[in-house]
């Protein structure tokens, strides 16, 4: 009989190989044993790469941060658990009590509840300005501000903030730039190269591209500020899960043959959306009627993304209609999939705010935001066509 192997738990070495995997393996282990005292000191002091906890740093959260620095054409970035995570490690990493953050008025619901409601508790002062408008961006800030945080492109109405403008007025003020690079990804705008000292994603939407990885990501072109943001994440514990690193580095080999694809479907559907009777206007960045289309193409040259938004005539009773009438094309408040996704701000991003507030903002009852995705484009319109007639209907 056949003794079985006088090996401790846990001491069994890891088969060697002459050749190696092609897949990045997954490391799912929370913790990493060292050789000594002395070689743990050598790791925590940088002299010898390696791991020692999960929630300080793990190899598939770093594969991960390599390929987005790559894509951002900067290095060192630190991913997170998800996107509001990014967030939180820039502006707890950056801020403090007595400092001002301004912010776009149009940012990503929870950006904004942060900044209007959370750090306000822990004596950071906010504002918010509408970051097309530079004048108004100017008269914001104060002696105190240290960071300003924008998307480019904002959620849902799709305007275009004037990143030359605020990039150059925070150089000037001695201000950091923070930008939101989620909707238009580094396909379409890299921040870097217009002045901006902070780039954050939430790449649970399109560098993922599958939603089945939640996850964020935040970089800055100063090391010390790097460091800080690192270290917040660590300390609060912000850490990504090792299996949704895995799933995005395995989407991102696949984005731009996404992105490029549902680029072409977006600009095809609002073209079609725009001669659509029942449809009162359609807002997509290279259209000739967006408000702030010169900019859009200054800015973002002949990308547009993958992001519309359209308005039906008929308040909440058609855009209950136009959901319930297709019924392939998933109603959910997320962006970025590999398929078309249906968002009503009214109803989900935006429900919090007064119908006056949503009205301000040009958000009606009728409003829709789409995410398109990589379905044949004829598919998506006929299917978007027959919701929209029987909205109207």
């Amino acid at each position: 009989m056949t003794k079985p192997p006088r090996t401790l738990v846990r001491r069994t070495a890891w088969p060697e190989s002459a050749s190696r995997p092609v897949v990045t393996p997954l490391q799912p282990s929370v913790v990493y044993a060292a050789e000594s005292p002395d070689a743990l000191d050598a790791q925590y002091e940088g002299r010898v790469p390696g791991y020692a906890y999960a929630r300080e740093g793990h190899p598939n959260a770093d594969v991960l941060a390599e390929k987005i620095d790559g894509l951002e054409g900067v290095s060192g970035g630190v991913v997170t658990g998800s996107g509001m995570a990014a967030v939180t490690a820039v502006m707890l990493g950056c801020l403090k009590a007595g400092d001002h953050v301004l912010g776009g008025d149009q940012l990503y619901g929870r950006s904004l509840r942060m900044l209007t409601d959370d750090l306000p508790r822990l004596g950071i002062a906010t504002a918010l300005a509408d970051p097309t408008d530079i004048a108004a961006i100017e008269a914001a800030l104060r002696p105190e501000t240290r960071l300003i945080l924008i998307e480019l492109v904002s959620n849902p109405t799709l305007r275009v903030a004037d990143m030359e403008g605020i990039a150059a007025l925070a150089k000037k003020r001695g201000i950091l730039l923070a930008v939101d690079n989620t909707f238009t990804t580094p396909r379409a705008f890299r921040p870097f190269a217009h002045g901006a000292d902070i780039v954050i994603h939430s790449v649970t939407k399109l560098l993922a591209g599958h939603s089945d990885a939640t996850l964020g990501y935040a970089v800055a072109r100063d090391p010390v500020l790097q460091k800080a943001i690192r270290d917040t994440a660590v300390t609060l514990g912000l850490t990504p899960s090792p299996f949704d690193c895995w799933l995005a580095e395995r989407g991102l080999y696949s984005f731009e043959l996404r992105y490029d694809r549902a680029e072409e479907n977006a600009a095809a559907l609002a073209e079609a959306l725009a001669g659509m009777p029942g449809v009162e206007r359609v807002i997509y960045p290279a259209r000739a009627d967006h408000p702030d289309h010169a900019r859009a193409a200054a800015l973002l040259g002949r990308r547009s993304g993958n992001m519309l938004s359209f308005e039906l005539a008929g308040g909440r009773a058609a855009a209950n209609a136009f959901t319930r009438a297709c019924p392939q094309i998933a109603f959910a408040p997320t962006l970025g999939d590999i398929g078309t996704t249906l968002s009503h701000p009214p109803s989900s991003s935006h429900r919090a705010l007064s119908p006056e507030a949503r009205a301000a903002l040009g958000i009606g009852e009728g409003f829709f935001r789409v995410s398109v995705g990589v379905e044949p484009a004829e598919l998506l319109i006929e299917e978007i066509g027959a919701a929209v007639a029987a909205a109207r209907a």
